[in-house]
């Protein structure tokens, strides 16, 4: 967390995970984290996402808030049928005109290219460091957007971890040798 400087903006779309989430900025004494209870996507409106049984335990945190061909199994079988879903606000961090960002971190389980897309002059004008899951959300895709946009772009285990090309920071990543790839003959 910062201390005495900066502001941080966690967004949590699920609604008991979003009390979790202010409940540790309140205990904390983190005057300078605020946190939202939005969905991240690529422009503003409403989304319909499910709502699991939170007394059933479950890996909350990998809930797919769209389903997808292959939504993961979070402990419980998750219904995005109409009835059992609630309605949810959509905003893209464009729209929150943030005259500032240093960086932007993104796990929201598929999603990750919408979120990219939804800060687009975000990232142009400010170019933050931007650590993003890339489990779902395909990292060619999400590698090739930030590629396009200048930066350059490495490998953090799970994430990927993007810093613009012009910042100073970017001489000073220290990466692991690869292993020489032998050609076969």
């Amino acid at each position: 967390m910062l201390t005495g400087w900066g502001s941080v903006i966690a967004i949590e779309a699920q609604e008991r995970i979003y009390y979790a989430l202010a409940g540790n900025i309140a205990i904390n004494n983190c005057f300078n984290a605020i946190a939202m209870h939005a969905a991240v996507s690529s422009e503003t409106g409403v989304m319909q996402i499910p709502t699991p049984d939170y007394f059933q335990p479950s890996s909350f945190g990998n809930l797919e808030l769209k389903p997808r061909v292959d939504t993961e199994f979070i402990g419980q079988p998750i219904d995005y049928s109409p009835t059992k879903t609630v309605a949810i606000q959509k905003i893209s961090l464009d729209a929150l005109a943030l005259p500032r960002v240093d960086m932007i971190k993104l796990d929201i389980q598929g999603m990750e290219l919408e979120a990219l897309e939804g800060a687009r002059h975000t990232i142009e004008g400010s170019r933050p460091i931007v650590l993003v899951e890339s489990i779902k959300a395909g990292r060619e895709r999400l590698r090739a957007f930030l590629d396009e946009r200048g930066y350059k772009v490495v490998d953090a285990g799970l994430n990927l971890l993007a810093i613009h090309k012009t910042d100073p920071v970017v001489g000073e990543l220290q990466l692991p040798e690869l292993p020489a790839q032998s050609s076969a003959a």
